[in-house]
């Protein structure tokens, strides 16, 4: 490959800024990142910017190297043949190598009643308007949070602390990844604080009305504010661009991330799916598949044979208000196990993923390359016990 080597990073999440940073590495290589927004969105605190206890944004220059070039806009279209991305504000931009890491949102919620009348919050400006609508009400407005994986309970936690009548409908159990134990511990910190959590069977909510949120069993729940939380989504940009993608539209990709439709598009974060199968929504798993989608088109310039990504899922934290926390550890298989750490010590591990999830970015700012993070031997076995014709190839020639 000649010298200047252009590799453009569609997305400026934790996937897309790991990739931008580690790609660095190289002289010969010019990364240019496009992403919407002017400042770094921090996606696992957006439940504190309902709340009004934190903005969740970073300025681009404290976790971007500077050798990236950063361009505020939205990629339209990927024309693969071309090698270029045409951007909404106009023009297009020409790659040898494109990253798509075009993260995720809330899915369009198919309730009757939910997109008219419940607020979702998983982007920036849907977080801000929430808290906009909250600070519009006194506190004792009855509230329903509609759905129970970490967003949901940490939203739901966060606002009952702060006075507000707070509902959780967890349409089946609290904390699905969850071990039993851990989330009796979870569901007895929420009611310390005041939420009525609702789960198990009869709580799938049927229809969300101006005033009330109704339930499967017949309940109706009084309902000022409804915050929704179920449901994911990712952008429709590879779909729209004729490259492969699963039924949802993450980029289907072999085990290397490369694209199986073209070698010269890699992927990582919330918008891919190695062989179909995608690893679980994580910042940290975002962060490591940024950093190993970017060893990917390295290795490609470098003509070396690329490697399969392997990411160690150890744990998973909840926060449960400002008090407690569950951290929950996991075996290799990425299955909850009998073991966690709840109350105030859950709590301060909670509060460290927030400084570390950006301090991954930032060290690698400084010194391009030197993330690590452990591999996990359980991936091919899972892939093994999925039905149909097997995973993507684990490798492809460089």
């Amino acid at each position: 490959m000649a010298a200047g080597t252009r590799v453009v990073v569609i997305g400026g999440g934790f996937a897309g800024v790991m990739a931008a940073n580690r790609l660095t590495q190289r002289d010969d290589v010019a990364v240019t990142m496009v992403n919407p927004r002017p400042d770094f969105v921090i996606r696992l605190r957006l439940h504190h910017v309902v709340a009004g206890v934190h903005d969740a944004v970073a300025p681009y220059r404290q976790v971007l190297a500077e050798g990236v070039r950063l361009v505020q806009d939205t990629v339209t279209a990927v024309d693969a043949a071309q090698r270029r991305v045409t951007l909404l504000g106009g023009g297009t931009l020409g790659y040898d190598y494109l990253v798509y890491a075009a993260g995720s949102a809330s899915a369009e919620p198919r309730v009757p009643g939910a997109a008219e009348f419940a607020h979702p919050m998983a982007t920036l400006e849907a977080a801000r308007r929430l808290r906009a609508i909250l600070d519009d009400r006194p506190p004792a407005t009855p509230v329903t949070v509609v759905g129970a994986g970490p967003t949901g309970i940490e939203t739901a936690a966060e606002l009952a602390e702060r006075g507000h009548r707070v509902s959780l409908v967890c349409g089946d159990a609290l904390g699905a990844y969850l071990h039993p134990t851990a989330r009796r511990a979870a569901a007895r910190s929420l009611t310390r604080i005041g939420v009525d959590v609702l789960a198990g069977p009869g709580t799938e909510v049927t229809e969300v009305t101006r005033d009330a949120v109704r339930l499967e069993d017949g309940r109706t729940l009084p309902s000022a504010i409804t915050v929704w939380t179920a449901g994911f989504g990712v952008p429709d940009l590879a779909t729209r661009s004729g490259l492969r993608t699963d039924a949802i539209g993450r980029l289907i990709t072999d085990e290397t991330l490369t694209s199986v439709d073209d070698e010269r598009i890699v992927a990582a974060g919330d918008s891919a799916a190695p062989s179909g199968v995608p690893y679980r929504m994580s910042a940290y798993t975002a962060i490591c598949l940024g950093a190993h989608a970017a060893d990917t088109v390295l290795r490609r310039i470098a003509g070396t044979t690329c490697e399969p990504a392997s990411v160690f899922f150890g744990a998973m934290c909840v926060g449960l208000g400002s008090h407690a926390g569950i951290y929950q550890l996991a075996g290799r298989d990425d299955i909850a196990n009998r073991m966690f750490v709840g109350g105030r010590l859950g709590a301060r591990l909670k509060a460290l993923t927030y400084r570390f999830a950006v301090g991954h970015l930032t060290r690698e700012a400084r010194r391009p390359g030197s993330h690590r993070w452990l591999g996990n031997n359980s991936r091919r076995r899972l892939l093994q016990a999925q039905p149909g014709p097997g995973p993507a190839a684990a490798e492809r020639p460089a």
